[in-house]
């Protein structure tokens, strides 16, 4: 797995409307931290009349588009809340749009998240076998009917109960699904 530490390119927002990019790439987490200073350094450019900050890319959040600094360090910091094995999997639960966030946020509840959060599978489907072995589904039944019952069927109804998400490979994971509990 890549290291997949959520980063910002934070630029001078005066330099980037008189058509020049100044900035460097940041930690999403010290996004709030980082100065005018910080972003001119090595540019040769002074930041006279500079005054805003403003992240114009970034690599590891789930989110779209440009956010400030403020922001991105929210984002940041909340991913950092999980392990870095899970962030991936965080991710592609806010990306889903089925997470829960906190207050009037955009932010995802970490405990709800552990709490749904079911794994990652090559399939939805081995999940489902799995499942089954857990609660001991079949214990008890007949051979006939253990025989003749529909995993196809069972495993489709079963999963209006769970929020399914691919894996994202170019981040170097493991090609499959992570799976919620709904």
């Amino acid at each position: 797995m890549s290291d997949q530490t959520p980063r910002v390119w934070i630029g001078c927002l005066a330099h980037y409307n008189a058509g020049d990019l100044v900035g460097h790439w940041f930690d999403a987490e010290d996004a709030d931290e980082v100065t005018l200073a910080d972003v001119h350094a090595g540019s040769g450019l002074g930041f006279t009349g500079c005054e805003e900050l403003w992240c114009f890319d970034h690599e590891y959040l789930p989110v779209s588009g440009e956010l400030s600094p403020h922001e991105a360090a929210q984002w940041g910091r909340r991913l950092a809340e999980v392990e870095p094995h899970l962030r991936g999997a965080l991710r592609a639960w806010v990306k889903s749009g089925c997470y829960v966030a906190e207050g009037r946020g955009d932010l995802p509840v970490v405990a709800e998240f552990e709490d749904r959060y079911c794994g990652q599978w090559d399939s939805f489907g081995d999940y489902a076998q799995q499942l089954a072995e857990d609660i001991s589904l079949m214990d008890g039944w007949p051979d006939l009917a253990v025989q003749h019952f529909d995993w196809k069927g069972w495993t489709r109804d079963l999963r209006f109960g769970f929020t399914v998400c691919d894996v994202d490979t170019s981040s170097g994971d493991a090609p499959g699904v992570y799976v919620f509990n709904s």
